[in-house]
């Protein structure tokens, strides 16, 4: 009788890590232009010096670890890395404010984890954080949407955006035009209806805030693009944001002075688009199965709402992704996958 070879099924991806960073590169460029186009070129200085500054440290960790450093840095995830949280950085932000976020992101969470795959958080956000902490005055600094600039603010041209950054000219320039943003002009207020301070201050727009409506849209169809070409499933980022519908929906009262706004303005302000598809997706600190990544997004999407509606920082997308870092390794014990063959998970 002959004998039958039974073997495992196996799905095959002839992409390797560094094709689908390339993607997910290319995925944030329409959120990069509509941040370009809403505040002016400091969104693309911070992507520059981020980007120098992790290829240099990642280099000197794998040296020092003695580990091959042009095969590492061929994944591109120290680029993938500096580039979200460039962009999760106000525009025009300092250069040794950016070192410092990189140096978080790329030494501390994850080189002395081991590297890609050992990092347990999302090392970007690791980065945001622990400068939110640090310096929460740079952090806050946002420039207002540049058509509401008063005319006698100049606006920096690409040369200049640099010069800042590099500290080498003043920031009156910057200083003159920022603005508290929508989310935090939402949290503080405590008198007027949500009708009449969105007619009061110009950083709101039609649904949420101006400039942050448009850099939402783009981040959302950057997402799309990374779902199609199926780098992650739709469990977390959908979850994610359903969880945010719900939270705002069943505590917006119509538009009190204590509301925390509708669900639209949750949606589309701040980081909630660029959080649900290119932070809580990543592939290493996150859950593991769909069940468990439905409830890892949907853990993010409520703790994002508490945080902004009853916390001191007015947008929590790192905050929360970190949270459900932490537990990620429980939700994966409690929704293990059963394994192939086998009536149960255990």
């Amino acid at each position: 009788m002959a004998l039958m070879r039974v073997t495992s099924p196996h799905t095959h991806n002839r992409q390797t890590t560094g094709q689908v960073m390339q993607l997910v590169l290319l995925a944030t460029l329409p959120g990069v232009l509509a941040l370009t186009f809403a505040f002016g070129w400091g969104t693309l200085i911070n992507i520059f010096l981020a980007v120098i500054f992790a290829i240099a440290l990642e280099a000197c960790a794998l040296k020092l670890r003695k580990r091959p450093i042009k095969f590492y840095l061929n994944d591109y995830t120290a680029i993938v890395t500096a580039v979200l949280l460039a962009i999760a950085l106000p525009p025009y932000s300092s250069w040794w404010v950016i070192l410092v976020g990189i140096f978080f992101s790329i030494i501390v969470a994850k080189q002395l984890y081991g590297g890609l795959g050992y990092n347990p958080f999302n090392p970007a956000m690791v980065g945001y954080v622990a400068l939110l902490i640090s310096f929460p005055v740079a952090m806050t600094a946002w420039p207002a949407p540049i058509h509401l600039t008063p005319d006698a603010v100049t606006i920096p041209n690409l040369f200049d955006a640099l010069l800042i950054a590099l500290t080498l000219v003043e920031r009156p320039m910057i200083d003159g035009f920022t603005m508290a943003t929508p989310l935090d002009l939402v949290r503080q207020n405590d008198s007027l209806l949500l009708n009449d301070l969105m007619n009061e201050y110009p950083q709101f727009g039609r649904w949420s805030g101006s400039g942050w409506e448009w850099a939402n849209l783009a981040f959302l169809a950057g997402g799309l693009f990374l779902l199609q070409r199926k780098i992650f499933t739709w469990h977390t980022p959908v979850s994610m944001l359903l969880a945010i519908v719900i939270m705002s929906a069943l505590f917006y009262d119509g538009g009190s002075s204590a509301s925390a706004g509708s669900p639209l303005f949750h949606l589309l302000g701040g980081a909630t688009m660029f959080g649900a598809w290119f932070i809580a997706t990543d592939p290493v600190s996150s859950a593991v199965s769909n069940k468990g990544r439905i409830i890892y997004g949907a853990g993010i999407g409520v703790l994002t709402f508490i945080i902004r509606k009853w916390g001191n920082y007015p947008d929590a997308v790192a905050f929360a992704v970190l949270l459900m870092n932490f537990s990620a390794p429980l939700i994966d014990h409690y929704t293990q996958t059963k394994p192939y063959g086998h009536n149960n998970s255990k």
